[in-house]
C-alpha cells in the first residue's frame, strides 16, 4: 500500500486567457492517476508523462495489447523506489481492460484500483470515438434507407462512458484522503464541445454533452460542504493522434497553415491542469502547443484572442468544405 499524499498548498492564481501549463513532480509525485482510455494517442502520452514524473498510472482501455505494452514500458522505464523497510509499493502502471459504456466494466476497473493503490487522486477521461464516415442526416437518405437505425457509437462512448466514469469517481475520489489533498476529474470534450462544427452533428452533441456535464457539476462537486473535488474540461482543436485526420483533411489543413496539436502537446496541457489547483469549471481550448482556458459566459474573442479566434473559424470551414466534398 501507499501512504496517503500530504496535504497541497492553495494556490491563489485563477486566471483565464492564455494557460502555460507548469508540470510541477512535487504535485505527482506519488499521486494516483486513472487515465481512462489511456493506451493510445493523447492517453497514452499522458500516462508517460505522469510515470515520469513520479505518479502511478492505472490505465483502463478497450485495446488490450496496446495498454499492457504501454503498463510494461511505464514500469521499465520509471522503476518504483522501494524502501528497504517498508512495505511494498504497487507498480508504476498497471492495465484494465474496460469498456466505458459497460457500466460494471468501469466499476471493476475503479474497484481493482482502489484495491490494489488504496486510494484514487485524478481520474482523466480521454476515451473517445469519433464516426466521421456516417451521418445520421445524409441528404441523400430515402424512405428505405432511413428505415435503418443510425450508429450510436460516438453518443455511448463519448458522453454515456465520460457519465459513467465521472459518477463513479466521483464517490471514489472523496476516499481515503487527507485534509487539504486535491482530487480531480478531467474530462475531454474538443473544439466542436465549444463551437458549431455541422458536419458532425452526432459528435459535436455528445461533446457539448461533456461540456455541459463539467458546468452542471462543478458547483457541487467543488463545495466544501460536498467533496471540494475540482472538474475541468480539455478541448484539443486538432490533434495529431493517427485517427483524426483523413488524408484530403491533412492536407487542406496544412495548405492552409492552420495548427496542429501533437499528443504530447495535449498530455503537457491536461497534466498542467492537473497540477494547478487553483483550476476549476475551466475548458482548456488546446491548439498547437498552446492552450487558453474559457468560460462560457466570455465571448470566443475574450478568451482566445483574436487571431486564434479567426484561426479557429477558418479551421472550422476548412473542415465542413472537406467532409461535404
Amino acid at each position: 500500500m501507499i501512504a496517503k499524499t500530504e496535504p497541497v498548498v492553495e494556490s491563489t492564481d485563477g486566471r483565464l486567457g492564455q494557460f502555460n501549463p507548469m508540470i510541477r513532480k512535487e504535485s505527482l509525485n506519488e499521486k494516483v492517476i486513472l487515465v481512462v482510455g489511456g493506451s493510445n494517442g493523447i492517453g497514452a502520452s499522458l500516462v508517460e508523462l505522469c510515470c515520469e514524473n513520479g505518479a502511478y498510472a492505472i490505465i483502463g482501455d478497450i485495446d488490450a495489447a496496446r495498454g499492457e505494452q504501454l503498463a510494461r514500458k511505464c514500469i521499465q522505464q520509471w522503476p518504483v523506489h522501494q524502501e528497504p523497510t517498508g512495505p511494498p509499493k504497487p507498480p508504476r502502471a498497471i492495465f484494465r481492460k474496460t469498456d466505458v459504456t459497460d457500466y460494471q466494466s468501469v466499476l471493476d476497473l475503479f474497484d481493482n484500483t482502489f484495491k490494489k493503490y488504496n486510494r484514487i487522486d485524478h481520474v482523466i477521461v480521454t476515451a473517445g470515438s469519433a464516426e466521421t464516415r456516417e451521418s445520421w442526416f445524409d441528404h441523400s437518405l430515402n424512405l428505405v434507407q432511413v428505415r435503418k437505425a443510425p450508429s450510436v457509437k460516438d453518443i455511448d462512448v463519448n458522453l454515456l462512458g465520460t457519465l459513467y466514469v465521472t459518477r463513479v469517481a466521483s464517490v471514489y475520489l472523496r476516499h481515503n484522503r487527507g485534509p487539504g489533498v486535491d482530487r480531480s476529474i478531467l474530462l475531454f470534450s474538443c473544439a466542436a464541445g465549444i463551437r458549431e462544427t455541422p458536419v458532425v452533428p452526432i459528435y459535436q452533441v455528445a461533446k457539448h454533452g461533456v461540456q455541459d456535464l463539467m458546468r452542471s457539476l462543478h458547483a457541487n462537486l467543488n463545495s466544501p460542504y460536498r467533496h471540494s473535488i475540482r472538474i475541468n474540461t480539455i478541448c484539443p482543436w486538432m490533434a495529431q493522434t493517427g485517427s483524426t485526420f483523413s488524408k484530403t483533411a491533412e492536407e487542406r489543413w496544412t495548405k492552409e497553415g492552420l495548427p496542429f496539436s501533437t499528443a504530447d502537446d495535449v498530455a503537457k496541457v491536461s497534466v498542467g491542469v492537473i497540477c494547478d489547483d487553483s483550476l476549476h469549471g475551466v475548458s482548456m481550448y488546446v491548439e498547437g502547443s498552446r492552450a487558453w482556458g474559457i468560460e462560457s459566459e466570455r465571448p470566443e474573442s475574450q478568451c482566445l484572442g483574436e487571431w486564434p479566434s479567426q484561426s479557429l473559424a477558418q479551421g472550422q470551414r476548412v473542415l465542413e468544405e472537406v467532409f461535404a466534398a
